[in-house]
């Protein structure tokens, strides 16, 4: 067993456990140093100095706990991925340099050439891409179905299935799966369920407590929440997250300290924001379904959304996300895009500030375009990522596109 695994035995015990979301996300997880700080430091450094060659050979061989290189062992990064696995209510958390690399690092500890994925055909197009394209050429095959659809999970999966991986709720369509149910289905089959969470977050939604294995994280998200830095981390079980260690022991997609410190600040203020973000967002998606130039508004909050009373059952609330559609394609939703004065025309999201962009074009523009249709990414869908300035003048901003199309 190596330094950082002997640690995590003693994580299991920790009496964060045992406090609320909004207590662990401020003090879980901070060891203090013998300079007593009140604010958690950052380990700027690559490697650690000991004070023999017999310490030394203790620590690289695992015999003893301690730092050994910033690449597997830093401080800060531990400190974050203590407080995330806290707060997911997981065993343990290995944090990577962006939630690519969470997916990526996640498929190379649980996947062998010959093995499948089971996909919900709504991900993240980076997502689709490194599954299609990159695991592909090393002989894992993905399989890809309706999100909501348990039956069509069901058939896709094969004696060689090994990972159903999820998004829920979807990008950008709010779309919802049953957690508790596609896990059991997993299981049955012999296989891990993954579901990526950085659009609810720990604050919202607990994919572990509905019986997932894994939970993925872009860190870049809603747990910086102030579009600062990237990063990712998977959370889940000791035995599972061993191996996934080894992949960024061995292969090095590792988080930086600075990082990891600013995705900590991050997560004092992640419960707060969340519910300032969704009350945000409602109220938006109601005032987009009454505006006469939009045929349509995603959000699970809405009570037209048919997946409504699921995403009520599963999740604190409804997350910031939303689309709505517009007609007239590509040429009207730039139009509205390109009218706003105050939202920022970015494809990242997760941000304290509100980001509008064009799916089509951005976040799912290298998927083709039958496999846009497949996914519901429309021309005339335009994505808000609603964030935490004056509702009143959120809703002026996307006024001036919309009314001009009356």
């Amino acid at each position: 067993m190596n330094d950082d695994s002997k640690q995590h035995e003693h994580d299991r015990d920790d009496p964060a456990r045992d406090w609320a979301l909004a207590t662990q996300s401020i003090r879980a997880g901070h060891a203090r140093t013998h300079e007593q700080e009140h604010g958690e430091p950052i380990f700027p450094t690559s490697s650690f100095v000991y004070g023999s060659a017999a310490e030394a050979a203790r620590k690289f061989s695992g015999e003893e706990p301690g730092n050994i290189y910033s690449r597997f062992t830093n401080p800060t990064v531990r400190n974050f991925e203590k407080r995330l696995a806290v707060m997911e209510g997981g065993e343990r958390c290995v944090a990577t340099s962006s939630g690519m690399a969470a997916i990526l690092s996640t498929a190379l500890a649980l996947l062998a050439a010959g093995d499948e994925i089971v996909a919900s055909r709504s991900l993240f197009g980076s997502t689709v891409s490194l599954f299609d394209k990159y695991l592909g050429k090393f002989g894992i095959t993905t399989r890809y179905v309706e999100l909501s659809n348990l039956e069509a999970w069901e058939a896709a999966i094969t004696p060689r299935t090994r990972l159903l991986f999820a998004e829920t709720p979807s990008n950008p369509l709010s779309e919802v799966v049953d957690i508790a149910a596609l896990a059991e289905i997993a299981h049955r089959h012999g296989a891990w369920l993954a579901i990526d969470n950085c659009f609810l977050t720990p604050a919202l939604q607990r994919p572990l407590d509905l019986g997932a294995d894994l939970v993925i994280h872009s860190a870049t998200k809603y747990l910086d929440g102030q579009g600062r830095a990237v990063g990712g981390a998977v959370v889940g079980p000791d035995k599972e997250l061993e191996e996934l260690f080894g992949v960024v022991r061995t292969c090095g997609p590792c988080m930086s300290p600075f990082n990891a410190w600013i995705f900590l600040k991050g997560l004092e203020t992640l419960n707060l924001r969340m519910r300032a973000h969704c009350a945000n967002a409602m109220a938006m998606a109601e005032w987009l379904e009454a505006h006469p130039a939009v045929t349509r508004v995603h959000y699970s909050g809405l009570k037209s959304h048919p997946q409504h009373d699921l995403a009520s059952r599963q999740q604190q609330a409804y997350g910031a996300v939303l689309g709505f559609e517009v007609e007239g394609g590509r040429e009207v939703a730039w139009s509205v895009i390109d009218a706003t004065r105050i939202m920022s025309i970015t494809g990242n999201l997760g941000d304290v500030k509100t980001t509008i962009t064009h799916p089509g074009t951005t976040t799912h523009g290298r998927l083709t375009e039958e496999q846009k249709v497949s996914a519901g990414i429309a021309e005339g869908l335009v994505r808000v990522a609603v964030g935490l300035e004056d509702l009143d003048d959120l809703k002026g901003d996307l006024a001036r596109g919309l009314d001009a199309l009356r």
